[in-house]
């Protein structure tokens, strides 16, 4: 059931987060404020003001958990012999700068084939699925070449 744009469920989580905000603020305000008008407004009030922050907050937190994944340093032996894992490495690639100025031959040397034509002057290599929220595609690391030597590298998903 959709309620205003937001699902039940969206309802039902603030509600439970309400609760518990509600009474840690009535208890608080209960120690700390003498006048009884105050103490019977404020929890109101801070409930309505802290209960969808501390919502998008973790949402937040959830999705930049779930989209953590560790880099490490560029590794020939790696990069060839696990292919889904290459975005692992593609961060080290990008910021050291490392294929700039390399040729295409020495581009093949330190990251290998993978069915790439000499004659184009835009390489791709597969760098697997990149664990983010809502992510369908694999990314890709992007090189572009002008007079035979590599002037950009980046990444992007397919």
């Amino acid at each position: 059931m959709i309620i205003f744009g937001l699902s039940f469920e969206v309802y039902f989580i603030n509600l439970i987060i309400g609760i518990f905000v509600f009474f840690i603020l009535r208890w608080i305000i209960k120690k700390r404020i003498k006048n009884v008008n105050i103490r019977k407004i404020a929890p109101w009030i801070g409930t309505l003001i802290a209960t969808p922050v501390i919502y998008v907050g973790l949402i937040y937190l959830w999705l930049s958990i779930s989209s953590y994944f560790p880099t490490t340093e560029f590794d020939k032996e790696n990069w060839i012999s696990n292919k889904e894992k290459r975005y692992e490495m593609s961060h080290d690639i990008i910021e050291s700068n490392m294929l700039i100025g390399k040729t295409k031959q020495e581009v093949i040397d330190i990251l290998g084939d993978d069915g790439n034509k000499m004659e184009s002057d835009e390489w791709y290599y597969s760098l697997g699925f990149v664990p983010r929220f809502m992510t369908i595609d694999p990314d890709v690391l992007n090189i572009k070449f002008a007079n035979g030597k590599v002037i950009e590298v980046g990444q992007h998903e397919t």
